[in-house]
């Protein structure tokens, strides 16, 4: 007799309330802004990135998983702009129906499965930022902490990921 296991039924129940549950709609979009927030603040600290989005100005990226979707376009600026109901240039849809999956997929420092549609060119320079830029955690958080207390908060935090990816690991095994 074959039982199941609760790994699954975790993964099992925060899908089942990922997709069922609908929080309001002004916290979507509040949440969506701040996203926007976020990649402009990363792609602010390098100038090639900034000069890549820049090149593709006015063309509409896409971003979907399940139901939920932002559509992005590049600023003369080499900042995303959230926009909405615009023709989109390129469509990036990502193809993990469960949230835990897709997690357990960036933990183990893999790229989710995305499906591309559009145009070629903007999907490069898509796929160059997603390659390239990185959030430096460190250099944020000693602005607000000190260079010390950052660089003992990141360590730690860096402990705590590799603790995850082998205990997703072994779980997966």
């Amino acid at each position: 007799m074959a039982t199941q296991s609760p790994f699954s039924l975790v993964s099992d129940a925060i899908t089942q309330f990922a997709t069922q549950t609908r929080p309001p709609a002004w916290v979507v979009d509040e949440t969506l802004n701040r996203v926007v927030l976020f990649l402009n603040h990363v792609i602010s600290r390098e100038p090639e990135a900034q000069n890549r989005l820049a090149r593709q100005k006015g063309r509409c990226i896409q971003l979907q998983w399940q139901d939920k979707l932002i559509q992005l376009t590049p600023t003369p600026a080499g900042m995303f702009e959230r926009v909405n109901g615009q023709r989109t240039d390129l469509k990036l849809t990502l193809t993990d129906a469960s949230p835990f999956d897709m997690a357990a997929t960036v933990l183990k420092g893999e790229k989710p499965g995305v499906h591309v549609e559009g145009d070629v060119q903007l999907a490069a320079e898509v796929n160059w930022l997603i390659d390239h830029v990185r959030w430096d955690v460190t250099e944020d958080l000693s602005y607000w902490l000190g260079d010390a207390a950052a660089h003992t908060l990141v360590g730690m935090g860096k402990q705590a990921v590799q603790a995850i990816q082998q205990f997703a690991r072994k779980a997966a095994s």
